[in-house]
């Protein structure tokens, strides 16, 4: 970082010192080699966590190298040792280094015995869940489903409780955290407490005011209809999915449109042929053409997923009337979208 108004002199030397740093935490485990366990346990790791005021480059690096750190601090014994720097790491400013602070942290759960994760882990994800700034609290959100699995009923229950939390959340870029993390938490949640407890917290989420946190929440529509049977999929998830292609903001209908085929694949023949036929004619209908372009880009896969005993009666009634009008779409991106796709179409509906 240059600082304003400082003297060439003073800044080379800055610029010096970054560098030294940036080669000495990238040479961390060779450090910690040469230091041996004991000392990189009782020195070096107490003096990483007390030094993270540091550059954003250079504290990027170090959230990296910890990760890689547990044969070095004595194996997963004591990676638990680990814990404080990369708990720093994951409340700071910079998102790129609480990214890879939580990267770091996810690689070495699974280095903990069930009992480590019980005594440090979970509380450690407990603190950052509580924090007071919202930095720690979206840090939180990519932990839970990596310790999850592993814990007791009790704390299993606690965890839920506090993502549940954290999707109400008055910051919305934790909501938008733990919107991104839904879909990933429920695939470990088991299936008692998938519909009790998770699906109230995508609902809410899909719902949320903001459109930034809606759109996340389209992603956890395909985990949800993967782990919920027909019926559960029918009833809590393809009321949010036609919610979302009707929905007032173009970014949401964007990203509906762009997941279209993975919310395809998981909901399942029968009711992508009861409601997804009418939901893709509205989005190659959209009055955003980014909309549009999107979904006309899935136009191919789309109809090859069609169950084959309504394939071609849906393509010629319903598919083929929309793709006429995008032809002659005024915006070019549209009409790049779909010439790239159309042809596709010739082989599924035959010769004639």
């Amino acid at each position: 970082m240059d600082l304003p108004g400082m003297k060439p002199a003073c800044w080379i030397l800055h610029w010096f010192l970054r560098k030294l740093r940036l080669n000495s935490i990238k040479k961390l485990s060779t450090i910690a080699l040469a230091l041996g366990v004991e000392r990189t346990r009782a020195e070096l790791i107490p003096f990483l966590t007390d030094t993270i005021y540091d550059e954003d480059e250079v504290l990027l690096a170090l959230a990296e190298q910890l990760g890689n750190l547990t044969p070095l601090v004595g194996g997963p014994e004591y990676v638990y040792f680990l814990l404080p720097p990369l708990e720093s790491l994951a409340t700071v400013e910079e998102t790129v280094v609480r990214d890879k602070a939580v990267d770091s942290l996810r690689i070495i759960a699974a280095q903990h015995s069930p009992a480590d994760l019980e005594a440090n882990f979970v509380p450690m994800v407990k603190r950052l869940a509580s924090g007071d700034w919202f930095t720690s609290r979206t840090s939180a959100c990519g932990l839970f489903g990596c310790c999850y699995p592993r814990v007791s009923t009790p704390v299993k229950a606690e965890l839920r409780s506090h993502f549940r939390t954290l999707c109400q959340d008055d910051t919305p870029m934790v909501r938008r955290a733990a919107a991104s993390k839904l879909g990933e938490f429920a695939k470990v949640v088991e299936a008692e407490y998938l519909k009790s407890d998770l699906v109230p917290m995508f609902v809410s989420l899909a719902q949320d005011e903001q459109d930034s946190v809606r759109l996340l929440a389209i992603e956890a529509c395909v985990s949800f209809a993967i782990l919920l049977p027909t019926e559960d999929t029918e009833q809590l998830v393809m009321p949010t999915i036609r919610a979302c292609v009707e929905d007032k903001s173009w970014r949401v209908r964007y990203m509906v449109a762009d997941k279209f085929i993975e919310i395809q694949n998981a909901i399942g023949p029968e009711l992508s042929k009861q409601d997804l036929v009418t939901a893709f004619q509205s989005l190659l209908k959209d009055g955003e053409a980014e909309v549009r372009a999107a979904a006309a880009g899935k136009v191919k896969e789309f109809c090859q997923n069609l169950e084959p005993s309504v394939q071609e009666t849906v393509i010629m009634n319903q598919i083929l009337p929309c793709i006429k009008e995008l032809v002659s779409d005024a915006n070019q991106h549209v009409k790049s979208a779909l010439a790239s796709v159309i042809m596709g179409l010739s082989p599924i509906l035959g010769k004639n």
